[in-house]
């Protein structure tokens, strides 16, 4: 018996020596599901959409079924330390709990720091409540804090009224961007340490932005030599968050045991619009499972591979385990789909766009077709619609839009 033990203690600490040596290694075919180091917390979306505006919650059968109110994942909990940092009781994460890293009792343009000086004041060491072990996240790190209970905001919005946020603001200490400093309400962007490097836009950082819901990269410099500001939070803390454990079960599933999830996988194949997707994912069966759903924006998000993409590998953004399909750009090239995900991108008059996530490029019409955003970027789309309206992009960077995307299926282990 005691060496039935140590056998399983040694089997043990081996898995966790391989997965922090390679956060995206594909181990053998091990019924771990219980060991789970990175639990995906909920996007906090309760209410129901339809292709436009908040319906009732929908039953299994009803259009719109399988959305994410119907699968609302983990449920956000935080404890306020009384220190100035929150514990997130989900994913066993420390925060700092406010903005306000100048501590002069508001947040605004001087909390902000450029990419450099964050990393120095990180490399120099932090001390903060006690603790001297704090970093700056990795882009699935900070995700985690994202709520879609928030609204998207308006790029040219001047009032703060009627906004809610994409984190949860009665826990942690936030404020949009500083109009008297000549920023926008939007400039709430927080820099992780997941950078994306491509011949077309040089450098960029990952960050996640509280005000719109947002992933993209973000250059560290503007025209003309000035560095940008960014927002940060740090964090420590259960250093396995955000490092997969994919498992090849040898049936056409993908599972990760570090989340719980199981993936198809092989995506659909074609796109097309959001409603068709949720029907097409509650309808599915396959490898001997009918439970299959289609994924939250925070679920999709967790196998988002970063260190994997178009300009880098010559791949989509994900692990060489997942089979992509091949699509041809706006630009004309050769690239990987964006995926739908369950959740609706609610503003604060419509619910007419839903979450996708790029593992291909996330392309903008600026100077000519660029992958602007980055592969691994969250964005939405309309839900429905003729994507020829768009041919010219959309917004400010000239956003592709395509309304038809793909799907990737998922379900729970357990």
């Amino acid at each position: 018996m005691k060496a039935k033990v140590i056998f399983g203690i040694m089997l043990l600490l081996s898995i966790f020596a391989s997965c922090q040596e390679n956060s995206q290694e594909t181990i053998g075919r091990l019924d771990l599901a219980e060991i789970a180091g990175f639990p995906i917390v909920g996007t906090n979306q309760t209410t129901s959409f339809d292709n436009f505006a908040e319906i009732e919650k929908p039953a299994v059968g009803d259009p719109f079924y399988g959305q994410n109110s119907n699968y609302p994942g983990n449920s956000p909990s935080y404890t306020d330390n009384g220190d100035g940092t929150v514990t997130d009781n989900v994913s066993g994460l420390m925060w700092q709990q406010s903005f306000d890293h100048n501590n002069d009792g508001s947040i605004d343009y001087e909390d902000k720091l450029s990419y450099d000086e964050i990393l120095d004041l990180v490399d120099k060491g932090v001390s903060f409540a006690g603790y001297d072990d704090w970093r700056l996240p990795s882009i699935k790190e900070m995700y985690s804090l994202v709520l879609f209970s928030g609204k998207d905001i308006s790029p040219v919005s001047t009032s703060t009224l009627h906004l809610t946020p994409f984190i949860d603001n009665e826990t942690y200490a936030f404020e949009y961007g500083d109009l008297n400093a000549g920023e926008r309400l939007i400039d709430m962007q927080c820099a992780t340490t997941t950078v994306y490097v491509s011949d077309e836009v040089n450098y960029m950082v990952f960050g996640v932005n509280f005000a719109d819901g947002r992933i993209k990269g973000y250059g560290t410099v503007f025209p003309g030599g000035k560095k940008k500001a960014f927002n940060y939070l740090l964090v420590r803390g259960n250093v396995s968050y955000g490092i997969n454990q994919f498992q090849d079960n040898g049936d056409g599933t993908i599972s990760d045991l570090a989340t719980g999830l199981m993936w198809k996988q092989d995506d659909n194949g074609e796109g097309m619009l959001w409603k068709d997707a949720l029907a097409y994912a509650e309808g599915a069966v396959f490898a001997g499972y009918d439970d299959w759903r289609l994924p939250d924006a925070k679920e999709l998000q967790s196998i988002v591979d970063y260190e994997r993409s178009p300009a880098t590998t010559g791949s989509a953004a994900i692990n060489p385990v997942f089979n992509c399909s091949r699509i041809v750009n706006e630009a004309g090239q050769e690239d990987f789909p964006w995926y739908w995900s369950s959740t609706t991108h609610a503003s604060q008059m419509s619910g007419k766009a839903a979450v996708y996530v790029a593992f291909g490029r996330s392309l903008g019409n600026m100077w000519g077709w660029i992958d602007i955003h980055g592969a691994g970027a969250q964005r939405s789309d309309p839900k429905i619609g003729d994507p020829q309206q768009f041919s010219n992009g959309r917004g400010p960077q000239g956003d592709a839009v395509r309304i038809y995307n793909y799907v990737r299926l998922v379900r729970n282990i357990k």
